[in-house]
């Protein structure tokens, strides 16, 4: 596959070149910042700002110019404007931020290519990527699945966080605000409707309780759409949308120094999701006969299309992917006027029941894989942060974090087992060997996290800043897994038995691993004007060791080989240099970062070639190594044109991963470990940009004075690998998405406008993998086609 840019990028690519290098209308809201106010004011009066965004990524509020972090802020306009509802849109948006994903257990979210491992869900490891919603960290990556609710803003944090954060992460975070209750009543109602039977509904309301003491806050947003894919096995549209989410909050403010806010949530998720379809057949070193085209033609077998973007899936088992997300969080603060105490305390659950016919084809192969998973949560944060301007500002903080994660799955053999994994027309084999043969696996992992932490921030004058940080965090974990076995054919053949376990054995194990480190960054800002900001800084990030929670590999005597149970601490050094620039009377903000980032002991999936089944699990690859460069640029150059650009050039490799997992093309009749040092990190698009323009101006409508705009926004990835053992029949070719949109706001509220995704209804893959076996079968997911809709919106 190719990685040149498309005929329709060029185009695109051209056409938006002079708006290149200026960027986003994002805006803080008026009551957090007086002097957005004003810009909003100028602006009508026909002097365009872009005004001040307002953020808390150093956990008090500050202008993002002033902030010594490469960060992107998505705010409420910027999400109403685009009609973006969840993380999967946003990464079109913010060019750094990647997002891979089979299914909701299977979404691994990175920031600069870090993140988490690509290919193997396993509840033993952290993620790289932190996402914290109302300052609340959320432990599974399934949380980046949810539709949004009422949010106030995004905050895309890139590079260690930690000094300042509850949990350490190594890639960066997602640092999620939702809109606090109000003393005024207010509310917004929201219908989005549009081909594939799309239909989601907004509601929010907000309002006094108890005068200026008490205020509610209350949202909710449904979501539902068909099926994309066309399943002619069992005469449905699979891999739709059904989801309902709920979140209310309490803001209790008694005086001046006291303020608490209570937060409840509750998410459910039916779709019937989530399968995948043909893409492409790579050719292995296995001998002809155990490739897809031999296995296919004996058993009569022709995939029901051979173009992914036919969207005609075939499989024959039932999927599901069902998730139940549920949480109740506090947050108190209390201003002693030299300093605020903050306290988070939360709990947070997440019930994951799937379905999955894993052969992804009309035989029956693996009939059904399944891992229901049940994980619940709790954390308690204290911050104690100086208030004002002073000479030295600080915040230093303790955090605790408990979790515990149990999976009872179970993988089922179909009578097609023994012809595809084992190997065609085998004399004394027969197919009941495997027929109804079935894995029961067992797990449960608890984590107890504790950290203490602390940052400052040293302005030695009014120009230049020394920011120092340290973090000391304590992990404990231990797990037990079991894995037994049942059904197949009855028989006492030393043989038959042989080769039924190498398909899968009985195992059983339980780890646990203790270790601690002292992490840290410092930076160093310059003021070279009010609105220029130069800084450099050093970050050391800190993954904690995992266990393997999905098998382990087997010693010659058939006993499980517990030095490949404990995964090794991931350690992430980052060098980074920024300027943020403010120009042309703040029509214009544009932001530059460069970094190098060093990686030990990544956190990776191996392959086990030792005795017993070939499976996946982790290990550490010695050394990754990331550079790149990114921009954020946006501007207002006049009252009625908004312009943004966002652009990331990432080079990303294995430095040295000796133990690396062969790709499809090296698989022979005995896979062993393979020499992937050189190649490229999977997930990572060298290049990434979005840019995107909006015209509004005064008009009329239906009576109504108020005013008229028409938007484009466009997305480009290059080629990048979705495959850990970077095979090339796994590389994802570079794909460009076009949305349009064009509306009316009326004066007293009230909003309409038609909207359409991938405009130009590229044809792209969100997601491939290699079918279980090896046989050659590449499977994926294909992006959206184009989508048309209408968005009514109400607010008062």
């Amino acid at each position: 596959m190719t990685i040149m840019p498309t005929p329709t990028v060029r185009r695109l690519l051209s056409a938006t070149a002079i708006a290149a290098c200026i960027a986003t209308p994002t805006f803080a809201h008026a009551e957090d910042d007086p002097q957005s106010q004003s810009s909003r004011s100028n602006a009508t009066q026909g002097v365009a700002s872009v005004g001040d965004i307002v953020v808390t990524a150093r956990r008090r509020d500050e202008r993002a110019q002033d902030v010594p972090i490469a960060l992107t802020v998505v705010n409420e306009e910027l999400l109403d404007r685009t009609g973006a509802y969840n993380v999967g849109q946003i990464t079109q948006l913010a060019p750094s931020v990647q997002l891979l994903s089979s299914n909701p257990r299977n979404t691994a979210i990175t920031i600069r290519g870090l993140g988490a491992s690509y290919g193997l869900a396993n509840d033993g490891l952290e993620q790289g990527v932190g996402i914290y919603v109302d300052q609340v960290y959320y432990g599974r990556p399934a949380t980046a699945t949810l539709d949004f609710v009422d949010l106030d803003r995004i905050e895309i944090l890139r590079g260690p966080q930690g000094t300042l954060f509850g949990k350490n992460t190594t890639a960066g975070a997602l640092n999620i605000t939702t809109r606090t209750p109000s003393f005024t009543p207010e509310g917004q109602a929201e219908l989005s409707f549009g081909d594939y039977g799309f239909l989601q509904a907004k509601a929010t309301f907000s309002g006094p309780i108890i005068d200026d003491k008490l205020a509610a806050r209350f949202s909710v947003v449904s979501t539902r759409r068909d099926g994309l894919l066309d399943n002619v096995t069992v005469g449905r549209k699979q891999n739709s949308q059904d989801a309902i989410s709920l979140r209310g909050q309490l803001l209790f403010q008694p005086n001046d120094q006291l303020r608490v806010r209570l937060f409840a949530d509750y998410a459910d998720l039916t779709p019937d999701c989530c399968t995948q379809v043909y893409v492409t057949v790579g050719q292995t070193l296995k001998p002809a006969a155990q490739q897809f085209p031999a296995l296919a033609a004996g058993r009569g077998y022709t995939p029901a299309s051979t173009n992914p973007y036919a969207r005609i899936a075939d499989v024959d088992s039932a999927i599901q992917a069902d998730q139940i997300h549920r949480g109740v969080s506090a947050i108190i603060d209390y201003d002693f006027g030299w300093a605020t105490l903050t306290s988070v305390s939360a709990w947070r659950a997440w019930d994951w029941g799937p379905k999955n016919d894993r052969d992804y084809t009309a035989l029956d192969i693996t009939r059904q894989s399944a891992n229901p998973s049940w994980q619940d949560q709790w954390s308690q944060e204290l911050r104690l942060s100086s208030n004002g301007s002073n000479r030295i500002d600080w915040t230093v903080g303790l955090y605790a974090f408990h979790q515990a994660v149990e999976t009872h799955g179970v993988t089922e053999y179909g009578k097609d087992a023994v012809y595809w994994l084992i190997g065609p027309n085998l004399p004394n084999v027969p197919d009941a060997l495997l027929d109804g043969y079935k894995v029961f696996n067992d797990s449960r992992i608890e984590t107890d996290s504790y950290a203490v932490f602390g940052q400052l921030t040293w302005n030695i004058t009014d120009r230049l800043h020394l920011t120092p940080g340290l973090r000391y965090t304590k992990e404990d974990k231990s797990g037990w897994y079991q894995a037994t076995t049942a059904g197949g054919l009855v028989t006492t053949d030393p043989a038959l038995i042989t080769r039924r376990l190498g398909i899968a054995r009985p195992q059983a194990y339980d780890a646990s691993l203790s270790d601690d480190d002292l992490s840290g960054q410092v930076s160093l800002a310059y003021d070279v004007t009010d609105d220029v900001l130069t800084y450099a800084s050093v970050a050391r990030g800190y993954k904690s060791g995992g266990i393997n929670m999905a098998g382990i590999p087997n010693l010659p005597n058939g006993q499980p080989s517990l030095t490949n149970a404990v995964v090794k601490p991931e350690v992430v050094t980052t060098y980074e240099l920024g300027l943020k620039t403010q120009l042309f009377d703040r029509r214009v903000t544009a932001n530059l970062a460069a970094y190098r980032t060093d990686v030990k002991d990544y956190q990776a999936n191996v392959v086990d070639s030792g005795p017993g089944a070939l499976r996946g699990y982790l290990a550490n690859a010695d050394q990754v190594v990331i550079q790149g460069v990114e921009l954020d640029a946006f501007a207002r150059p006049n009252r009625n044109l908004d312009l943004y650009a966002n652009a990331a050039w990432t080079d990303a490799k294995y430095d040295s991963f000796t133990n690396g997992p062969c790709p499809l093309e090296l698989i022979g009749a005995s896979t062993v470990a393979c020499d992937l040092s050189g190649k490229k990190l999977p997930g990572v698009s060298p290049w990434a940009a979005s840019v995107g323009a909006e015209v509004h101006g005064k008009g009329g409508f239906l009576g109504q004075s108020g005013e008229l705009y028409g938007g484009v926004d466009a997305s480009y990835r290059s080629s990048y690998n979705s495959d850990a053992s970077v095979s090339r029949y796994t590389q994802i070719d570079s794909y460009t998405i076009l949305n349009l949109r064009a509306g009316f706001r009326a004066e007293n509220g009230w909003e309409a406008f038609v909207w359409v995704k991938n405009a130009l209804d590229e044809n792209y893959l969100q997601f491939v993998s290699v079918q279980s076996g090896n046989s050659g079968l590449v499977i994926g997911n294909p992006g959206d086609p184009r989508t048309v809709g209408i968005t009514l919106r109400a607010r008062y």
